[in-house]
């Protein structure tokens, strides 16, 4: 996202941004400083949680379960493409007790497909 995106979030009534990108990703990615500071000019929560291409962590897990349960309304958490993001909220929503089908259906209405990690989500939500 850019500066300028950060203003229309605040005005949709986001409370919060995760940022899921690592920094240097891209030569035209905007900086987290730069995206934390247009936040927080907006009174909104920032928070970082950056997912290189190629998996998870379930320290990056439980870093955005955290970030979502410190949030006071909703969320926009971002990466290059929605994938990242939406993977890795599927694995945090399922570890904060969220029901896999719940989670699998929130992610199709936003059009993405939990597949790659579905059998991790089930995990995570019977605690295991």
């Amino acid at each position: 996202i850019t500066v300028e995106e950060v203003a229309e979030a605040a005005a949709r009534g986001f409370a919060m941004i995760i940022n899921n990108r690592p920094e240097g990703e891209a030569p035209d990615q905007t900086a987290g400083s730069a995206i934390a500071a247009a936040a927080a000019s907006h009174a909104m929560s920032y928070a970082e949680v950056p997912i290189a291409p190629g998996g998870f962590a379930l320290t990056q897990v439980e870093a955005l379960a955290d970030a979502l349960g410190a949030a006071e309304g909703p969320v926009l958490a971002y990466c290059r493409s929605g994938t990242r993001s939406t993977l890795l909220w599927s694995l945090a929503e399922a570890s904060r007790g969220t029901a896999p089908d719940d989670i699998a259906a929130k992610a199709a209405g936003a059009g993405y497909d939990i597949r790659p990690v579905r059998q991790l989500v089930d995990m995570l939500a019977a605690g295991k």
